[in-house]
């Protein structure tokens, strides 16, 4: 296990009484990958780097653009052109400079996944799309990496936790992809997603809780409302059926 110094106890002092000194040293050991740096990848990249995650790894192609603004909360109005791997390290860093950084300027297709991937101990799905979703579901499923899906739209977002093999993945819920495009989206709903993703990655790792496996969180920002659909494995899924 990784050692944790006195400044870094004194750091995480409020959830050591949570988790314990292993769950921390369980959170600075874990290499966690968020594919996407920016509604999603905001919350979630803060709250894990808060947390005490040992290594972030931040896997994006876009720049900051002005339109950005209203909800990637790691991107600021300097930020404007540059690259939002390269925004969302320097924040990072300052937040938790125990934190270690990695970026990844790219698409994600099928020609680079496994090397994006890498040798992630979790997968967070904070993308916008769900052609890139469903690879890495793919990858996670293959590779035994729990997978963490969250989306957004407007005022609704959903979540749910992938444990290779054990679980429904994502295919199995969502065996065809919705459509794709641009669409409304207000600041808070991805601040609310990404923070229950950040949970379950915290849960995960340090053993804490129940997760949201076989089970779709839905959100409901506008009645201020959430609802669980239980779901199940496909036998006959294309990424995890037998």
């Amino acid at each position: 296990m990784k050692t944790i110094n006195d400044e870094e106890l004194k750091r995480y002092s409020r959830q050591l009484s949570l988790i314990g000194k292993e769950g921390q040293k369980k959170l600075k050991k874990a290499k966690i990958l968020i594919a996407g740096a920016g509604g999603l990848g905001s919350p979630i990249a803060t709250y894990l780097a808060f947390a005490g995650v040992g290594r972030i790894v931040i896997a994006d192609n876009d720049v900051v653009e002005v339109s950005n603004l209203n909800r990637q909360t790691l991107h600021w109005n300097t930020d404007v052109g540059r690259k939002k791997t390269t925004s969302a390290k320097k924040k990072i860093h300052a937040m938790n400079p125990y934190v270690k950084v990695e970026t990844i300027f790219c698409k994600i297709e099928k020609t680079n996944v496994n090397d994006v991937v890498g040798d992630a101990d979790l997968i967070v799905d904070a993308l916008d799309n769900f052609t890139t979703r469903y690879l890495l579901n793919s990858v996670a499923v293959k590779l035994h990496i729990p997978f963490f899906h969250g989306a957004v739209l407007g005022f609704h977002g959903q979540v749910m936790t992938v444990i290779p093999h054990q679980t429904a993945c994502l295919r199995c819920v969502f065996p065809l992809s919705p459509a794709s495009g641009i669409f409304s989206i207000i600041g808070v709903t991805p601040g609310v997603i990404g923070s229950i993703q950040a949970t379950e990655v915290i849960k995960y790792i340090t053993g804490e809780g129940e997760l949201l496996t076989n089970r779709l969180l839905l959100w409901d920002g506008l009645s201020g409302e959430a609802n669980v659909l239980h779901v199940k494995r496909n036998p006959c899924c294309e990424d995890c059926g037998s």
